[in-house]
Formats: structure tokens, C-alpha cells, sequence
């Protein structure tokens, strides 16, 4: 059963994954920033909070809006494609990156931009009602807000709904074990492939996240698609881009699907240019010579980089034209009519929801008045 409470007046509820200190401080377990925190003081994810001696999670129960997305706007092209997902977010952020596309959200103090207040099961009853096959948790990284997401997914589970989680992989292993067991699907930013660039552009670290990424594959049965964002300049050369797709070819396998995603200016890199859909295409280039099956490329019109190509001979299987999909020639199994090799993801007996793909709409969706 989920562990549902009634949203109180104050939207404090009691968070998970902390320890006292000998000075009188907390210290939160969550994440790696490990942060040590004074009565009343709020950790770099401004929505944990010591109070009476306690981290209390300052928005369970408060969402900064709902929307009904195709699943591929995840992006998740291997995840019961043409599927629908009610998609929402909370509040703050456990990175500070500067290049942020959702930086009114995930570096919002302002609690008033949380319109919607929901609890877990008025969710699932949504998602239900509004005919979409799973949630997600995104817009800004759901590891924040894992007591909240991790009770929204268990009374997802108990009406069949599955769960999705968009996250920057930033957590340490035991929350990440408990958050990661309800999740059905994730797709992990991986925002870069050496430290001096989390360190500099995100206030965080590589290996943490690498950790993450290895244990979703290996020791879950989470399905797992990474998305890197290619800024100009910033983590776009050619050897960076080989290192990192040589990393998930040896550590996770060929048939991990990696997104690269064009950069546009924004937050406080407003003053690098848009990613040129050439470098997208050279980086999609270098990712299959290192042995990747299924690289795709995001942010552009670019129907050869949204399509998904058969491993063994190589047809066009599931062939997209930005979130739209245009042809589907795949059975209940993921396999290819052609060779009969097995495409790997997680594939319903059907396309989308009643044989139907959900496609490139976008319905926003209020739970409450």
C-alpha cells in the first residue's frame, strides 16, 4: 500500500535519508552535496528543510502543473512507444546548471509557482481517468521529491499505472535503490563526460552519476535511455563525445539508447549560440562507431536520428517524425518481421493506447482547483 498522508496546512512532511550531527546540525542523506544543516535552514535543493530538529520535504503534495506528453517527449523511444504519460514536477533542484532549459522550475524559490496540490492517489486517479498508460516524474529532478514520487508510484502500481522517472542521477545508493525499485523507465541526463564540467557548469560530480547509471542497468529492472545535452564548445568535441559513448558501450552494452539533445541559449548561458543539427549528427556518428545500436538526436527536425533501426539487419523499425510516429513494424515481443532479432525495451501487444499512438500533443491537466 502507499504510505498516502493527508497534505497538512503547512506542507512539511517528514523527510527520509538523514542523521543527526554531534553539533547540533542534520546532515541529508539524499544526495552527494551531503548537506549539513542548522535549524530552519534549507539544503542547495531549497525544498529540504530542518525543522524541530528534523529534514522535512517542503512540497509533498504540490506540483507545479500536470500535463498529459507522448512518452518519446521523455525522451524514451524504447519505452511502450506511441504511450501517453501524465507528466509533473515540483519545485528546486539538487544541481545548479547554468545552461538549465527548465530554470523557472528547478531554480524557482517561489512556492507560489506550485499551482497544483494532489495527493499520490488523486495522481494515479488522474492518470487513469485522463487514459494515460503511465506518470512521470520531471520537469524538475523527482530525486528531490522521492518521498513524494515514491508514494505516487506505489499507488500508480496499485491501478496498473507505470511510472517514469527523468532524472540527473544524483543520489546516493540507498535512497536510489528505494526510489529506483517503484520506477518502471528512466532516462538519466548524463550532462557531460569529465568532472571539470559538473564541477564548473552543474556544482556536482561525474561519478556519482556513473554509479547511478550502472546500478539502474545492472542491478534493476528499470528501463534505462540517457540523454546527453551537446552545448557548443562546452562538451561537443569529438573525443569527449567517443569517451563518453566508449563508457556506455563497455559498461552498460550496446543496447542502451542514448539521446543527444541540441542545446538552445538559455539560464545563464544566454550567450552561447543554439547546436548547430551538424554536431548532432557527427556525435550520433561517433556513438554507433563505438558500437552503440540506438543513438538518436533530439531538439531538431532529424528523421533519421528519431528512428529506431533493427541491430541485426539494420531496417527502419520504428520510423518518427518528431514525436509523431510513421510507421511501427514491430510485434508484443520488440521484434524486428524482417530478421527476427529482438529489439531491446519494453513493447505492449499493441502500438500506443488502443493500437493508436498518443502523438505530439501536449494537453495540460489541472487536479485541483
Amino acid at each position: 500500500m502507499a504510505r498516502i498522508s493527508p497534505l497538512t496546512a503547512t506542507n512539511l512532511y517528514p523527510a527520509r535519508w538523514w542523521h543527526p550531527l554531534a553539533d547540533g546540525r542534520i546532515q541529508c542523506d539524499l544526495c552527494p552535496r551531503d548537506c549539513q544543516l542548522h535549524e530552519g535552514q534549507r539544503g542547495a535543493c531549497f525544498v529540504r528543510q530542518m525543522h524541530d530538529g528534523a529534514i522535512q520535504l517542503t512540497t509533498y503534495g504540490r506540483s507545479s502543473g500536470f500535463c498529459i506528453d507522448p512518452i518519446e517527449k521523455k525522451p524514451l523511444n524504447h519505452f511502450y512507444p506511441g504511450s501517453s504519460v501524465l507528466s509533473f514536477g515540483t519545485a528546486g533542484c539538487n544541481l545548479a546548471c547554468k545552461f538549465c532549459q527548465n530554470w523557472d522550475i528547478s531554480r524557482s524559490k517561489d512556492m507560489d509557482r506550485l499551482m497544483d496540490e494532489a495527493t499520490p492517489a488523486m495522481i494515479a486517479d488522474a492518470a487513469r481517468r485522463h487514459g494515460a498508460d503511465a506518470v512521470a516524474y520531471t520537469y524538475n529532478d523527482p530525486v528531490i521529491f522521492a518521498e513524494y514520487a515514491i508514494d505516487t508510484a506505489l499507488a500508480c502500481r496499485e491501478q496498473g499505472i507505470r511510472n517514469v522517472a527523468v532524472t540527473a542521477g544524483y543520489i546516493h545508493a540507498e535512497p536510489a535503490r528505494e526510489f529506483f525499485a517503484v520506477m518502471d523507465a528512466a532516462n538519466v541526463d548524463l550532462k557531460a563526460f569529465t568532472d571539470d564540467f559538473y564541477r564548473s557548469l552543474c556544482g556536482a560530480r561525474l561519478q556519482p552519476v556513473l554509479d547511478t547509471l550502472s546500478y539502474l542497468h545492472h542491478d534493476t529492472a528499470c528501463w534505462l535511455e540517457i540523454t546527453t545535452l551537446l552545448i557548443p564548445g562546452r562538451n561537443d568535441s569529438a573525443d569527449e563525445i567517443a569517451a563518453l559513448s566508449g563508457w556506455i558501450a563497455r559498461e552498460l552494452g550496446p543496447d542502451v539508447p542514448l539521446h543527444f539533445t541540441a542545446f538552445h541559449p538559455d539560464w545563464k548561458l544566454d550567450d552561447i549560440p543554439p547546436t548547430p543539427p551538424a554536431t548532432l549528427t557527427q556525435a550520433r556518428r561517433i556513438a554507433r562507431d563505438a558500437g552503440l545500436n540506438h543513438v538518436y538526436t533530439g531538439n531538431v527536425h532529424d528523421s533519421e536520428g528519431g528512428t529506431t533501426y533493427c541491430p541485426g539487419c539494420h531496417a527502419a523499425l520504428i520510423v518518427r517524425d518528431w514525436y509523431e510516429i510513421r510507421r511501427y513494424d514491430l510485434d508484443a515481443l520488440g521484434q524486428c518481421p524482417h530478421c527476427r532479432s529482438r529489439l531491446a525495451g519494453r513493447f505492449g501487444s499493441q502500438l500506443g493506447h488502443d493500437g493508436k499512438a498518443f502523438g505530439a500533443r501536449r494537453i495540460p491537466v489541472r487536479l485541483a482547483p
